[in-house]
């Protein structure tokens, strides 16, 4: 047992340390967004979303970034818990793909769902910070 732990421990440490400052960057705000979302922080939306976003729902339901904001001050779409199993990310310049699989809960348009998702996100990089250019999640079995 003791080897098993120092053996998920190395493995552990050795991803954590092989991500460059960009990588763990991107990661945690991907991370963030998601409690944004939860909180209704839409300050901090606005300025993480691109201005051209599309924001593809595994429903097929795209929205832009003024419709993400406005369902969230409406409360047509809520989101209350969102738990990341897995989450990666691969930098290519001033882009970055994020990929991922998580549980969402929340309410949409007064019905409860929970959705076991894997998501797909692409960064850009402008000249002061990574902004979200495009989301797009698939529902999982």
């Amino acid at each position: 047992m003791k080897k098993l732990v120092i053996v998920i421990f190395l493995c552990t440490t050795a991803n954590l340390l092989a991500q460059s400052p960009t990588e763990t960057y991107l990661l945690e705000l991907s991370r963030k967004k998601f409690e944004w979302l939860i909180a209704k922080n839409a300050d901090s939306i606005q300025v993480t979303f691109d201005d051209r976003i599309q924001y593809v729902h595994s429903n097929g339901w795209i929205q832009s970034k003024q419709e993400v904001l406005d369902d969230m001050k409406s409360g047509r779409l809520v989101y209350q818990q969102v738990t990341v199993k897995e989450a990666m990310v691969r930098v290519y310049g001033n882009a970055a793909v994020v990929t991922g699989l998580g549980t969402f809960e929340g309410i949409n348009s007064g019905t409860a769902f929970k959705l076991d998702l894997r998501y797909t996100e692409v960064y850009v990089k402008t000249r002061t910070r990574w902004m979200l250019a495009s989301r797009h999640s698939n529902r999982m079995p």
